[in-house]
């Protein structure tokens, strides 16, 4: 009898340890993301942008002591940028220009970053009120999320596999539509990462310079004191850059989306020492100006400080200001300014900006 009472409560314990509910999978996951020194990870990200979908393959590497590196590339346009954070510096890299623009910024504390486990784990904090769903896969958070700059995007559902490994996050907007989805195919909790693998020197050296076969010579970072606006970049007095010869710009492309009551009022083309550029002026109740001219190539790897944050469009990553956004896309450069838009508004215009837009040759 004795045997069979044992034998009952072992059952009984079993059962209960292996029941997961909110609480053990909030727990789990947090002491997977905090106890570990280092991680890497991939993952793929699909961001939908009304008809449109874009596809990025992103690879993470986190250290311990602020060190963060996301690599990512657009899948169609192959496309590549690299957000480096070693400590208090946050770059943005993209090795085709052999250029980085340097932030005095938070990223990526200032926002929800569905695609960085301590972001989801901050978002996981920050939340009082989670909902906990069994799914007939495994498990899933309802977890509020913070975008400053799209306040549109309300929730992400963190979805874990029976073993509450995680495997997705989608996030939603505030008609319950989703906006983004990153599905996680790799997550390394010991990959024993070093100061080094988040060096912006090591960066360069593996993928700006390999892209120059014209130059012969390993450039450390020429760091030019300019803002993003393109205007700055004329009066620059730096001389150590040499910039290769590009194309120049093909075809003018205009915004689909624009502000009730605001219209293009101006076009005008100007001639510069690198190319043409185009500048374009939108009057109405919502003034502002797109600039657009041909990417340029740095025979030297070219850092410019500018002001703001790293910002994720939907087919690039740009420098977003209280009033203005640089990016670059499909070898054009953009500037985007203006004392009455919001920043939700600036970069719905950003967005709408692509090559399947509306051109003019």
């Amino acid at each position: 009898m004795k045997k069979i009472l044992l034998l009952f409560i072992s059952i009984l314990l079993l059962t209960g340890c292996g029941k997961v509910d909110k609480d053990k999978l909030i727990k789990n996951f947090k002491n997977d993301v905090e106890s570990s020194k280092s991680y890497t990870l991939e993952s793929k990200m699909e961001i939908y942008n009304a008809e449109d979908t874009f596809e990025y393959d992103i690879k993470v590497a986190y250290m311990d002591g602020d060190y963060f590196k996301v690599d990512m590339v657009n899948t169609l346009s192959n496309h590549e940028q690299v957000i480096l954070r070693n400590g208090e510096e946050v770059y943005v890299v993209t090795p085709s220009l052999n250029k980085s623009y340097k932030f005095v910024s938070e990223w990526p504390y200032n926002s929800s970053q569905s695609y960085i486990l301590n972001s989801l784990v901050k978002d996981i904090d920050e939340d009082e009120d989670i909902t906990f769903n069994k799914e007939d896969d495994g498990y899933s958070l309802i977890v509020d999320v913070d975008y400053p700059n799209n306040a549109n995007l309300k929730y992400e559902k963190i979805l874990f596999d029976k073993d509450m490994n995680l495997k997705t996050v989608s996030v939603y907007d505030d008609e319950d539509i989703i906006s983004l989805k990153v599905d996680f195919n790799k997550i390394d909790y010991k990959a024993n990462l070093k100061e080094e693998d988040f060096s912006v020197d090591n960066l360069v050296d593996e993928n700006c310079c390999n892209n120059n076969t014209n130059n012969n010579s390993t450039s450390k970072g020429t760091e030019n004191n300019q803002e993003t606006n393109p205007e700055a970049s004329e009066s620059n007095t730096e001389t150590n850059t040499e910039e290769q010869e590009t194309s120049s710009l093909e075809d003018i492309i205009y915004p689909l989306y624009v502000p009730a009551n605001t219209y293009l009022k101006n076009k005008e083309t100007v001639n510069t020492e690198n190319g043409e550029r185009v500048i374009l002026t939108f009057n109405g109740d919502k003034n502002f100006v797109i600039i657009e001219e041909a990417s340029k190539v740095y025979d030297e790897f070219e850092i410019i400080p500018v002001y703001g944050d790293p910002t994720m469009l939907s087919n690039t990553i740009g420098a977003l200001s209280t009033n203005s956004l640089s990016w670059s896309i499909d070898n054009v450069d953009y500037y985007l300014a203006s004392n009455d838009l919001t920043q939700s508004e600036i970069l719905s215009i950003a967005d709408s900006l692509n090559t399947t837009n509306l051109v003019e040759k």
